[in-house]
């Protein structure tokens, strides 16, 4: 019965063997060490052209550069789609005299700002807030101190676009601009020709805007924007300052109508951003701002242009020189007002110029 069994077992092998035989492709190898075991393992043919550069070693497990963990381990944090910039700078110029035969009095000069921007970007969509606060002083020996700078800025732009590799949007945008404090024509202190919301400029619109990648480079156009210019010293208002309908008075002085402390424009806005690192530690930072008005006054253009040079020294201080061009036909010089109130000569607009270098820490944050 052994006999058979085993017998059996070898004419089951021999018909398994020549079935194989005819199934299994050329190049593949049956090991039947054991009488109960079948290995299939592919054929291994020697390289004969080793390739330039190619290096045959063995992998060696070693723990003999293992130590011991000096920093706390950081666990992986989902990432973020926000990005965020803090920054806060105080720039301050100061000469001082003791006696000095040539002349000259003590003065200083000191000019705070801050830069607030959080970004959002996720495939389709982008929103970009940015928030500027500049404000100077300058004291100098023997009379008041004088405002030097003064701006808050506000702006915002949420877009759209329809695939991940176009960099168009259809963009909503709005801006805000006014100061903190008031205004003088110095030396004449009396009476202020700006004030806090006085003027004010709200923009809001929506158009296509171009995005490069990183946000360097932005363009905007809006032919629906919607221009709002707020004067509420009515002081100013009844002078009709920066745009707004002056206050009507009849002969003896007497006022007769307000001075309107709102003025609304629509029209076209064009603006322009760029800021590259023009060279090692150098870096340019440009906004245009172009507007011009549908009925008043259309080819009539509004010109807000700004550019500034950031120069680094280190990461806590650098140095900035910067200039600012300003056009705006509603905003008129050299008006002469009669006693009674009543507007002698409106005034012409000029162009604004105005020009800031200084040196001083930067923080980021």
């Amino acid at each position: 019965m052994t006999r058979r069994l085993f017998l059996f077992g070898l004419l089951l092998l021999y018909c398994s063997y020549a079935y194989l035989q005819d199934t299994i492709p050329s190049g593949i190898a049956i090991d039947t060490t054991k009488i109960d075991t079948i290995v299939i393992r592919a054929t291994q043919y020697k390289i004969k052209a080793v390739p330039r550069g190619v290096r045959f070693i063995n992998p060696v497990v070693s723990f003999e550069d293992t130590g011991v963990l000096t920093k706390p381990y950081k666990p992986f944090k989902i990432p973020s789609f926000w990005v965020k910039e803090n920054k806060v700078g105080l720039n301050i110029s100061e000469v001082a005299f003791v006696n000095w035969n040539a002349g000259g009095e003590n003065a200083i000069s000191a000019i705070g700002n801050s830069k607030f921007m959080r970004n959002y970007k996720f495939r389709y969509i982008k929103w970009n807030n940015e928030l500027i606060l500049r404000y100077g002083i300058n004291v100098q020996e023997g009379r008041e101190a004088r405002k030097t700078e003064d701006v808050i800025r506000l702006t915002s732009s949420f877009g759209y676009r329809q695939d991940t590799l176009n960099k168009w949007y259809y963009s909503i945008n709005t801006k805000f601009n006014t100061q903190f404090t008031d205004g003088f024509n110095y030396p004449n202190t009396d009476n202020p020709i700006s004030r806090f919301m006085a003027p004010g400029y709200l923009f809001f619109g929506g158009g296509p805007s171009f995005v490069a990648d990183g946000n360097n480079f932005s363009l905007y156009l809006s032919p629906t924007t919607v221009k709002a210019t707020f004067v509420l010293d009515q002081r100013l208002a009844n002078q009709g300052a920066f745009g707004v309908r002056r206050a009507i008075f009849d002969e003896d002085g007497n006022l007769v109508t307000k001075g309107s402390t709102k003025f609304v424009e629509f029209g076209i806005l064009v603006t322009n951003t760029w800021e590259k690192e023009i060279a090692t530690n150098i870096i340019m930072n440009h906004r245009l701002s172009l507007f011009t008005d549908y009925i008043r006054r259309f080819g009539n253009i509004d010109v807000d242009w700004e550019l500034n040079f950031t120069f680094k020294v280190n990461n806590l201080f650098e140095a900035n020189l910067g200039t600012q061009v300003i056009y705006d036909d509603d905003i008129r010089f050299d008006q002469v007002i009669a006693d009674n109130g009543n507007v002698i000569d409106p005034g012409v607009p000029k162009i604004q110029f105005r020009q800031v270098l200084a040196i001083g820490l930067a923080y980021n944050f």
